[in-house]
């Protein structure tokens, strides 16, 4: 426990560290962010804050678990590696979108080939560990997928990525979301005996509370879609490598999971009406426009995250 307690000190440290060096130097990059006009009129005022924050967590973990972890874990390598994956995806976005001055950045098709890419190489590096292959029902055993099984888990993956890059909308919120689930995947991890892999989800929230020190409301700095499609990729492997699947889209990531319907739910009904469910999807701009601060749209979401977090906590030990 003190291990671990001791990795996630050493990130979040770090990661504070990190953006006192690094945000003044995208500041006078003029590496800022840039506001759709369709969004809430009061997010114009975020326009050029420091975005592509997300290089602070991440550098922090990874610098905190190459230099104080004491044992190496392939499991722990391939979701670390599968977050980096997803990071530099979403950093080829940011570059784009905010270096190059290419408003639609990445191209979508481009982005989601390189997602799948990534999936697959999960998966045959998860078959080469003897792993997967299964979806786990708390208290019921498990299914055997079959051919199925790599079609789940980029599912899992490419799914989980683009809900966490969802909720990154107002400040703090994603990365408030992320740090609670991987506290809950870290809990995960070390309850079932898989010791090297539990370094992974700490080192990461040590890092993205760091990096929350900056970014709360009013933010200094953004995450961008580096830090979003990163924490999702990881989130997404932690869940596969545990078998928590279930308890992801149930509980550890209900609000992840609320954010995508509330899309999926508000698009699909404007094209079939043209008119719309919620004044404006996802869902945390609806509250938004209805009057409630960033401060308490971010409270009450992060509120529910726990508190999915505890109960999926609660049925997972239930059935082990």
């Amino acid at each position: 426990m003190l291990d671990y307690a001791g990795i996630l000190l050493i990130a979040f440290i770090l990661a504070l560290a990190l953006g006192l060096l690094l945000i003044p130097l995208l500041r006078r990059l003029k590496i800022g962010q840039s506001i759709r006009a369709a969004g809430p009129k009061s997010h114009l005022k975020k326009a050029g804050v420091p975005t592509m924050g997300g290089v602070i967590f991440l550098l922090a973990a990874v610098a905190a678990l190459a230099l104080f972890v004491p044992a190496r874990n392939p499991q722990g390598y391939l979701a670390l590696g599968t977050a980096l994956a997803f990071g530099a995806i979403g950093f080829a976005d940011d570059y784009l979108k905010v270096v190059l001055k290419r408003p639609l950045g990445l191209k979508a098709r481009y982005k989601l080939a390189g997602q799948i890419a990534i999936s697959v190489v999960f998966y045959l590096v998860l078959r080469a560990l003897g792993l997967g292959g299964s979806l786990a029902l708390p208290g019921l055993g498990f299914i055997e997928l079959g051919w199925a099984y790599p079609i789940f888990a980029t599912i899992v993956l490419v799914g989980t990525a683009n809900a966490v890059n969802l909720a990154d909308g107002l400040d703090g919120l994603a990365g408030g979301l992320s740090a609670i689930t991987l506290l809950g995947a870290w809990a995960i991890c070390w309850l079932s005996g898989r010791s090297g892999l539990a370094y992974i989800p700490a080192a990461l929230a040590g890092g993205v509370l760091g990096y929350l020190v900056f970014n709360l409301h009013p933010a200094k700095v953004i995450m961008g879609d580096t830090g979003s499609l990163a924490l999702g990729g990881a989130i997404g492997a932690l869940a596969l490598l545990t078998g928590t699947e279930l308890l992801l889209l149930l509980g550890l990531g209900i609000i992840f999971v609320l954010e995508t319907i509330s899309v999926i739910i508000q698009v699909s009904y404007f094209k079939m009406t043209g008119r719309r469910v919620f004044l404006m999807a996802p869902i945390h701009h609806h509250f938004e426009l209805k009057g409630w601060s960033e401060w308490k749209v971010c409270s009450v979401f992060w509120l529910v995250q726990l508190i999915g977090t505890l109960a999926a906590l609660t049925v997972w030990r239930g059935t082990h």
